[in-house]
């Protein structure tokens, strides 16, 4: 039974993936129905962003009250809500209301999934789980492109989506009845292990090594969004690429990730958590050496290639860690802020960069990569060293 458990769940990780990458791939056709700047895309995007952030924070709250399933059935089912509201959207405005309870959605079940799978099962699956994002978040512009070519327009790519989702909600109301059983030998802790009240922001800020975990957080989803934002445009103004082939290259990154993630899972058999941050720290240091040296494109793209893979087992181990450093008790709470971090890091350093490319060089991706890598291993370092005194 807990093995059905676990392959819903990956079913809900590939769920999550699918809707991210939607916009991206739908908006060279939306905006020009909807008559808007191109650049309208990031209004969208920040309204889901900040309801992420918001449900994030409200995701101890949540699950106490109702339970890992049942805020897993609900977000799945709001963010399905949304998916068919955009595709029934005839107005730019329509939209920007749908992405509230998309944003929403996306929260909860990402900060209450993560911190399930934390608690009740090992390294390898929190690795394989995010590797299954990644299938989903490359599934769905497929999906929107079969729309698209198929002459069905976006409206139908987004309401593909959202009966997978719904499809998916069904399952998982019906496996409501599991997720309050322990699963396996695997499980660190019960669910019910918690404190009666929620924690307040002020008190998970006290705790040790929480600030520097938040930063850690907000380090590496700044690093990687960053890093696959802005690598097109880093290979076709620094290395002359045209920018078709430059946005294949960039893929890679992605891909990157995804295979990186498949690998720590194995990895994770023979390393530790604390060990796998480390080497993917120091695999993200060997590529961005290789954007520094002058030695053309074929090394640039390794080095991009190579962040890709050091990124990926930072985001999954961290979070697994997350009871053993802070306890059972607390890991639904410092997860939820952690992934609010997470979404303000995303939202906040790819921008920022995009001023430093337009107003002195896109020269200095690799040094922006490289200060913000340094943050996150001092960062992480000082979490080591905080958690192990309070201990």
């Amino acid at each position: 039974m807990f093995h059905l458990l676990l392959a819903i769940i990956y079913l809900a990780f590939i769920s999550l993936g699918l809707p991210d990458s939607l916009l991206g791939s739908a908006w060279p056709s939306m905006y020009q129905e909807f008559q808007v700047p191109v650049s309208y895309a990031g209004i969208i995007s920040m309204i889901i962003a900040v309801g992420t952030i918001i449900s994030s924070l409200q995701s101890d709250r949540l699950t106490r009250k109702f339970g890992t399933g049942m805020v897993t059935a609900a977000s799945v089912l709001m963010t399905a809500a949304a998916l068919f509201g955009f595709s029934i959207s005839h107005s730019f405005f329509a939209l920007c209301l749908w992405a509230i309870p998309y944003g929403l959605g996306a929260g909860s079940v990402d900060a209450s999934l993560n911190n399930y799978v934390a608690l009740h099962y090992a390294s390898r699956h929190m690795s394989w789980l995010h590797c299954m994002w990644g299938v989903g978040a490359s599934l769905g512009p497929y999906i929107m492109g079969y729309a698209l070519t198929g002459g069905k327009g976006w409206n139908m790519g987004y309401r593909y989506i959202a009966i997978l989702q719904i499809i998916l909600t069904v399952i998982l109301m019906i496996s409501l009845p599991m997720w309050k059983k322990r699963p396996s030998s695997d499980a660190s802790s019960e669910e019910g292990g918690t404190p009666d009240a929620p924690l307040s922001l002020k008190q998970i800020f006290r705790i040790p090594g929480a600030k520097e975990v938040m930063i850690t957080f907000f380090c590496y989803c700044a690093l990687e969004q960053t890093a696959g934002l802005w690598a097109s445009s880093y290979l076709v103004l620094h290395h002359g690429l045209p920018s078709e082939t430059a946005a294949g290259f960039a893929s890679w990154f992605y891909i990157g990730i995804t295979i990186g993630r498949a690998l720590s899972g194995f990895i994770t058999l023979k390393l530790n958590d604390i060990q796998m941050v480390r080497l993917g720290q120091g695999i993200i240091l060997a590529g961005c050496l290789l954007l520094f040296l002058p030695l053309g494109t074929e090394i640039a793209l390794t080095g991009l290639i190579l962040i890709g893979l050091g990124c990926a087992p930072i985001y999954p181990c961290i979070i697994h860690s997350t009871p053993e450093h802070f306890g059972a008790d607390k890991s639904q709470a410092i997860i939820g802020v952690q992934m609010a971090f997470a979404y303000i890091g995303t939202c906040l350093m790819p921008p920022i960069f995009g001023l430093i490319a337009n107003h002195i060089s896109v020269t200095l991706f690799p040094y922006y990569l490289a200060a913000i890598l340094a943050l996150m291993i001092l960062m992480h370092e000082l979490l080591l060293k905080n958690v192990a005194k309070a201990a």
